[in-house]
């Protein structure tokens, strides 16, 4: 994986050199500036692919020049480590789910429904196929994939039945990961196949409830 720049170190090995950067007494970085070239980036995924976008590209969508994006990051790599931690914090809020007010089947709905990859960002299919076609040549944008957008998913789903399971709610002998992944693999199916989403965690729910729920929880 490439070496992140510390923040103020110029850019070498070929890149520009801007020499605002190189002096620590220039201006201040604009965050504006910052997240324009980020949503410059993230759009760039989504179109053309990680293979295919270039920094030229980006600093024209963005309106910048290639000295600003430079100054803020080393290189492509960097700059799109960057674009997928934005959406990563984005998105940390969704992985709680609270049960306090929720009956077990509901909150178990809610879990699957958080689990859609596009509940946040509606290009995020499109940018996991992307990733996906990268592993032979980036693997390591795959490997943030799995670690900040779809471990924590899943994660989410495990975490909803250990607590279900604690409350007798789910038999104590099902197999919490493999449901969780299935459950992220309904969205998958439902993209590739063209079906609707809209009520897919009712209908996943649907069919896993009678064969998870306890004795009692099925006559509750």
């Amino acid at each position: 994986m490439a070496r992140r720049r510390p923040p103020g170190e110029p850019v070498r090995d070929g890149g520009p050199v801007d020499a605002e950067a190189a002096h620590p007494g220039g201006r201040p970085r604009d965050a504006a500036i910052d997240e324009a070239i980020i949503l410059a980036t993230r759009e760039r995924l989504v179109r053309d692919g990680y293979a295919k976008m270039t920094i030229g590209d980006i600093v024209a969508d963005a309106k910048v020049t290639r000295p600003t994006l430079y100054r803020r990051w080393r290189n492509k790599f960097d700059l799109v480590v960057d674009a997928l931690d934005y959406g990563f914090r984005r998105q940390r809020e969704m992985y709680v789910v609270d049960l306090s007010e929720l009956a077990p089947r509901d909150a178990l709905v809610e879990a699957v429904r958080r689990l859609d990859p596009a509940y946040f960002n509606p290009d995020a299919m499109v940018l996991m196929g992307n990733f996906a076609g990268e592993a032979g040549r980036t693997p390591e944008l795959l490997e943030i994939l799995r670690r900040h957008a779809v471990e924590p998913r899943v994660a989410l789903v495990e975490e909803v039945l250990k607590q279900l399971r604690e409350r007798a709610a789910i038999r104590a002998d099902i197999d919490t990961r493999v449901i969780a992944m299935m459950c992220f693999g309904s969205y998958f199916a439902a993209f590739y196949a063209g079906e609707p989403k809209e009520r897919l965690p009712e209908r996943v729910v649907a069919v896993l409830w009678p064969a998870i729920a306890s004795a009692r929880a099925r006559l509750g």
